[in-house]
């Protein structure tokens, strides 16, 4: 059974997407055992009360420094012991110390087609602000492996999705969670519960 902890910042739609995939089956052999988010007060926290999964906060806020937040995020993350850390929506710059410790074991989604509109500064909806400045016709989501670097972790899986005209940032935003994010980073996450990707493969 792959232990899978995911980390939120805000509504958790992409968290949603996981815990109704694990319920039906989509994502095999897979139990989410746990929700951490960096903000209080967000939905994903309700959606992971509903599923009856625990979770809990800890903020950047609550620290005066930078290197004791990145300490409360390894020990929050250690105490669950993830075969799995999935960064479901989730903002906040993930420290180097977990990195080093869970290396090959944390995956993200990004709403772009990585080397596309990704790296320092593309989260959210500045990715879909960049896209409609740029006028691309094509854009889409990318699941990777986390490494040292901001989106430059090997790449697991990418779907396209199309821009329209009259596109808002918003407007592109949910398109392309509905036609890829909640599609394939479920889908990641059931081939490495199977097996059928591992980091540095």
């Amino acid at each position: 059974m792959l232990r899978v902890l995911v980390l939120v910042s805000g509504g958790g739609t992409n968290l949603q997407a996981i815990i109704d995939k694990v319920k039906s089956g989509e994502i095999s052999n897979t139990e989410i055992i746990g929700v951490i988010s960096n903000n209080r007060g967000v939905y994903a926290l309700e959606r992971a009360a509903a599923a009856g999964i625990p979770a809990e906060v800890v903020s950047a806020k609550d620290y005066a420094e930078r290197k004791d937040f990145n300490e409360a995020l390894l020990a929050a993350i250690d105490k669950y012991a993830p075969d799995l850390v999935v960064l479901a929506g989730c903002l906040v710059v993930i420290p180097q110390i977990v990195i080093d410790k869970y290396e090959g074991r944390i995956i993200n989604i990004h709403p772009a087609l990585i080397p596309s509109f990704c790296g320092k500064g593309y989260y959210g909806l500045k990715v879909h602000e960049a896209v409609l400045a740029r006028g691309v016709k094509i854009t889409g989501a990318t699941v990777h492996f986390v490494d040292a670097g901001t989106d430059t972790g090997p790449i697991i899986l990418q779907k396209a999705v199309e821009v329209l005209p009259g596109d808002t940032p918003e407007v592109l935003q949910r398109r392309v969670m509905e036609q890829a994010e909640w599609i394939i980073l479920p889908k990641a996450i059931d081939m490495i519960a199977k097996g059928e990707v591992k980091y540095g493969e």
